[in-house]
Parts: structure tokens; C-alpha cells; sequence
């Protein structure tokens, strides 16, 4: 794939994996990029996954077309782009390998065997490369999502390797919604660094950007403006979507029951967006991404062993590693004896910044009551203010 004339596409798809990180489920696969840029010197922007080394090694030695790479750029050391630096080096030992000096440190510590001192180019923030045309600037994002992440701009196509930034599930080689896999891949695996992607987005504005290179998903050349104001709203926990999300977990149907009366409320009473998800059936990366889409959400849970009902528990967990904030929050709980998950819920949040709780609730002893339906209905009545 020719991305400018002289920045080539060199990565692979990955349909065999299943679980990204080991989480994350990819129905569509995986696209690990890599790019090379011939100049006057010439530069392989990243490896790819350990399960691709031949695949990849001959793409980069087509785009190649017999000359030989001057330079590795590592901007990222998770092993889906950085398994095969030490391929690389062994197949073009004349090679240099550019990258920073943490990137350096965790090369040594997944790469024992390998001595690249003599061929190290350790670069600072800032710094810039020269490789004839073009001249390529280092920026450094730490924990975008690893302390160790840089992107780099190229000044002459004005294209932004973007490292996992602006990455998505999904091989290259299918094709489905940006928007959805984006957002669900941003905020499982880099949204609790909020701050960080914001620091990076500001400096990201002050240069032209023509093109977004990302180490995972397409490569962006169109309506830019459209993937840099999600990644704005994503990492200053805005709310995307107006709309209400009920969150439910029930044993026997009575809290299910509930948090179906409180969608049809919501649905009567005009709520632009209701969406009801059952957090044992529903995949959790899926409900964690709804729950930042949506500026509301109420959590519909029994009480369990004097707890929370496990997939309830472990949802909330997720949200709070992600720093979950600025959002309004309702609770449905429902025991048969001594309901404490309202209680436990509000504890769990107290840390939390700018959450505003409702006014109103519910609280359903065993099966839903007309008083509960009243509960719901004032409820309702305030989600929508």
C-alpha cells in the first residue's frame, strides 16, 4: 500500500487472535502496522507481532525494492509492534535502531541476547532526524498508553505516526465503523490517561497534519478533524452521546424487570438515546465503552453475599480504572432481606470526580412493587431534566 510516494504500508493483519492483550474480544482480527519511508536514507517505522515475522520481513524487503534500511524507528515497545526488533537487526545488520532512552531500557529487558550499543540512536524530546526530504520530529507521549511511547511527524508529507493513537480493532482487510471500535479500543486501553492524551493532542495542534499513521487500524487521510475532535472528547471524559445508559445484573428477573420499566419511562418521556445492557451477557468492553459514551447511567444491581452481584462489581471496577467522571448516576438496587447496593455503589464512587448522583432511586424488595414503579417514574422524570 502506497500511503505518499515515498511512505509504503508494510504491515499485516492478524485474524487469528482472538483476544487482544488477552481481553479484549476482536471478531474482525488485529492490524499490526509498519511503515518505511525511502529517502536519501531509509527509515522502517515499527515491527509488528512475534506470530508475523516472515510475513513482515518480506513486505519490508519488498518495499525495499534491493536497497537497504538505514534506520528502525521503535516508537512503541509492546511486543505487538516491537517482537521483531531483534529480527531486524539480525537481517540488516548494518541498521540503526532509533528510539528513546526508557524504549532502550525494555529493549534490553525483552531482548537479552541482542547488542545493538554500536547502532543505538537515542533520541530526546524534540530532536529530529534527518533522512535527505524529509526530516522527521520526535514528540514524546508517556503513558499514551506506555511511559515509553513517542509519535513522529514528518514535516514534508505532513504525516503523524501516531504510535497506538487514533488506533482501532479490527484487521485492515474488513471493513466496519471507526467510530465504534475506536472508541472501544481508546477507552479499554487508554482511558485512564486522560491527561496525557490531552498534553499530546495540544501539541499535536500546533503542527499540519495531513495524514495519521497509526500503529493499529487504517491510516486516516480524510476528515481528520472528525477522529482528533473524538480523541478530544474520549480524553476529557465529555459526554459524546445525550442519553441514558441502565446497566443491569438480576438473578431471577425482578431487578431486570426494573431496569426495563425505567427504559420505557425514559423512551415516553422522550429520552434522545436508552440503552439497556445486561452486564452478564453483554461483552464488558462494550458495556465500560457505553458507559463513557453516555452522559447518564444507572446501575440496576441485587445485593449479593452482603456485596454487589459479581458482573456489577467487576463493571464498576473497570470504570473506576479508567477514571470515570463527569457523569450523572442513578442507582436501582433490589435484597430480599437487607439490600446494601446503593450503599456499597456510592462508597465505591466516592473518589470519583464530578459525579452527580439523582435525587431520586430505587429500592425493590424482591419484586418490583407499584411504590417501585413510582420510584421509577420519578427517576425517569429527573434523566430527563
Amino acid at each position: 500500500m502506497t500511503i505518499t510516494k515515498d511512505i509504503l504500508y508494510v504491515g499485516v493483519n492478524d485474524h487469528q487472535v482472538d483476544l487482544f492483550e488477552g481481553q479484549y474480544d476482536v471478531p474482525n482480527g488485529m492490524a499490526y502496522n509498519s511503515y518505511v519511508i525511502i529517502d536519501e536514507k531509509i527509515a522502517v517505522m515499527d515491527t509488528v507481532d512475534q506470530n508475523f515475522t516472515d510475513e513482515w520481513l518480506a513486505n519490508v524487503k519488498e518495499a525495499l525494492a534491493g536497497k537497504t534500511p538505514d534506520y528502525l524507528i521503535v516508537q512503541h515497545m509492546e511486543p505487538d509492534h516491537a517482537a521483531n526488533i531483534f529480527n531486524f537487526v539480525k537481517a540488516y545488520p548494518e541498521a540503526k535502531v532509533v528510539s528513546n532512552a526508557k524504549a532502550f531500557v525494555m529493549m534490553r529487558n525483552f531482548f537479552p541476547e541482542m547488542d545493538i550499543e554500536d547502532r543505538k540512536v537515542e533520541v530526546k524530546n524534540g530532536d529530529t532526524l534527518t533522512l535527505g526530504a524529509h526530516v522527521l520530529t520526535f514528540v514524546f507521549a508517556p503513558m499514551v498508553h506506555w511511559p515509553e511511547v513517542m509519535v513522529t511527524y514528518d514535516s514534508t508529507d505532513k504525516v503523524l505516526f501516531s504510535a497506538d493513537g487514533f488506533g482501532k480493532f479490527g484487521a485492515l482487510d474488513v471493513e466496519e465503523d471507526w467510530d465504534c471500535e475506536a472508541r472501544r479500543y481508546y477507552i479499554g486501553i487508554v482511558g485512564k490517561y486522560g491527561a496525557m492524551v490531552q498534553k499530546l493532542l495540544k501539541v499535536a495542534a500546533t503542527l499540519d497534519i495531513q495524514i495519521i499513521c497509526p500503529l493499529h487500524g487504517p491510516v486516516l487521510t480524510e476528515n481528520l478533524g472528525h477522529y482528533i475532535e473524538k480523541y478530544d472528547i474520549w480524553s476529557s471524559y465529555r459526554v459524546e452521546t445525550e442519553g441514558v445508559m441502565i446497566a443491569y445484573t438480576s438473578v431471577y428477573g425482578n431487578t431486570k424487570k426494573a431496569a426495563e420499566i425505567l427504559a420505557q419511562k425514559l423512551e415516553e418521556k422522550g429520552c434522545p438515546r436508552v440503552v439497556v445492557v445486561d452486564l452478564a451477557r453483554e461483552d464488558m468492553a462494550e458495556a465500560v465503552e457505553d458507559a463513557f459514551r453516555y452522559g447518564k447511567l444507572v446501575l440496576a444491581t441485587p445485593t449479593y453475599n452482603g456485596e454487589l452481584f459479581p458482573f456489577m462489581r467487576t463493571f464498576i471496577e473497570e470504570l473506576l480504572e479508567r477514571n470515570y467522571q463527569n457523569r450523572t448516576l442513578g442507582i436501582i438496587e433490589n435484597g430480599s432481606w437487607a439490600p446494601m447496593a446503593a450503599k456499597i455503589i456510592k462508597a465505591k464512587f466516592e473518589k470519583s470526580k464530578e459525579i452527580t448522583w439523582l435525587e431520586n432511586s430505587c429500592t425493590v424488595l424482591s419484586a418490583v412493587k407499584e411504590e417501585n414503579i413510582a420510584q421509577l417514574d420519578a427517576m425517569a422524570e429527573e434523566l430527563c431534566k
